[in-house]
């Protein structure tokens, strides 16, 4: 019995039987099934890594072609900044008035709101009133000086004086009379900054005001007092003559360039308490280009040749163009050093993402969008035609915006283009204009100008919340 079963058994356990076959095709098959789904999955991957590809290239062309459309401009910047809608034969005046530092004089003080001048800054005016001309008139025959001061609005109280000013020069003037209406046009520029002590007003309703000219410190090197003589040559700039070499305290020979080392600028840091990284904050030109930097994160497109050069006239220019608060511009004016105002205005900058609606704090746009129109930089003053000062900042996107009006081309800041009355969407506070090409091939195809004294930079603190904490600029 048990050799009748053995050949029925002997098949299967040598794996010569039919069922062995089978099970191994079942593998096989299995194999080849499993195989189809792993080529099938590669096939799916590589779609969806094309699929990715594909999305990023886009975004990437998407975000090229708005930085080109950035770049390409081809409105004349230089109109805004002359003011061409002022019209022209102007008187031009040249020369400047300049007052010595700490100096007590009696300016007669121009208020406006919401108007903050900065040294620098170019000043367009349209005044009606007889006596506001008047005191122009004498104005220009003595100095062409006069002080211009902001006025805030304290509750129900009325005006308020700010304490500090800024002397503007005029240079240029024309005056109209037009059925017996006497108007006059005048462009200044901020010159100095001052602190009002007292102020008076006259018979005539003309506002004097006893100011103490503020002065602008140059801050000596950190380092200067630890420089040994080695130090000092080493820091001499290349090509200088033997009379400058002799006056650091090297020998007196033939012109020869003399390489600079930045490194070497602090070198004299070993012989101090603190490391050189302690008086690089407090360098001017290290400070520069850290503003510079930062600028060209708000955005690339701004251009270099537009900044001076000066530590203390880039930190003017800076303070003019960024889109802060009257508070915060306050604060940059009453600081009497280029590197403490650089510091300040770093910090801001750092902080600064947003620009929000002063009424409401709804975003309006981003720090990413802000461009300059003019020569003048992203924000300047413009005046319209009855004559309220709008100190404007140029922008290519907007959010939470809307428009009222039809476009009218009328006295426009920006030849060739149309303004469009730009509104909150949310509390319907007015923000500024929205600007679109009225000749066609004139680019940007659209921008828009936001009102400085509408807008509330978004300032974030290092605990992430907003300005309402109490944060204040790194001095």
């Amino acid at each position: 019995m048990a050799d009748d079963v053995l050949p029925i058994l002997m098949p299967n356990i040598e794996g010569n039987g039919d069922d062995s076959s089978s099970d191994s095709e079942r593998e096989r098959e299995g194999d080849e099934n499993a195989d189809g789904h792993e080529e099938e999955q590669q096939q799916q991957h590589p779609q969806e890594d094309n699929d990715n590809e594909r999305k990023k290239k886009k975004k990437e062309k998407d975000k090229k072609k708005k930085k080109d459309a950035k770049r390409n401009i081809n409105f004349d910047q230089s109109l805004p900044a002359i003011h061409t809608y002022l019209g022209d034969d102007h008187e031009e005046y040249s020369g400047r008035t300049v007052l010595d530092d700490e100096s007590f004089v009696n300016l007669p003080l121009l208020t406006l709101p919401s108007v903050v001048l900065i040294p620098g800054q170019t000043l367009p005016l349209q005044l009606f009133q007889p006596q506001t001309i008047s005191m122009m008139r004498h104005v220009i025959q003595k100095d062409r000086t006069f002080g211009l001061v902001t006025s805030r609005y304290l509750d129900t109280s009325g005006p308020t004086l700010a304490n500090i000013g800024t002397t503007a020069e005029i240079f240029s003037v024309k005056e109209e009379d037009e059925h017996g209406i006497e108007t006059m046009r005048i462009k200044a520029m901020g010159r100095q900054r001052f602190l009002i002590l007292e102020t008076r007003r006259q018979a005539d309703g003309i506002t004097i005001g006893k100011v103490r000219i503020l002065p602008e410190w140059e801050m000596p090197s950190g380092l200067e007092g630890a420089e040994l003589r080695c130090h000092r040559l080493n820091n001499i700039p290349e090509t200088t003559t033997a009379m400058e070499v002799a006056a650091c305290g090297g020998p007196a020979g033939d012109r020869q360039p003399v390489a600079r080392s930045r490194k070497n600028r602090y070198r004299a840091a070993d012989w101090t308490w603190f490391p050189p990284w302690v008086y690089r904050q407090y360098d001017c030109d290290v400070l520069m280009e850290l503003v510079k930097r930062e600028l060209y994160s708000w955005n690339d497109t701004l251009q270099e040749s537009i900044m001076p050069t000066n530590p203390s006239d880039f930190s003017f220019w800076v303070a003019a163009s960024l889109p802060l608060d009257d508070g915060l511009r306050l604060h940059l004016l009453s600081i009497n050093s280029a590197v403490q105002r650089l510091r300040c205005e770093l910090s801001i900058m750092q902080k600064c993402t947003i620009m929000c609606c002063r009424d409401c704090g709804s975003q309006i746009a981003e720090k990413k969008d802000v461009f300059s129109m003019s020569v003048a930089g992203p924000m300047a003053a413009y005046v319209n035609p009855g004559g309220y000062v709008h100190e404007t900042l140029t922008v290519y996107q907007v959010t939470g915006i809307m428009h009222h009006g039809r476009p009218s081309t009328e006295h426009s800041w920006f030849p060739g283009y149309a303004w469009t009355v730009a509104e909150c969407r949310q509390c319907r506070h007015h923000l500024g204009w929205k600007f679109t090409p009225a000749k066609k091939k004139l680019k940007p195809e659209k921008f828009w100008g936001l009102c400085r004294a509408s807008l509330l930079p978004g300032l974030r603190s290092d605990g992430g919340d907003s300005e309402e904490t109490g944060w204040m600029p790194t001095m």
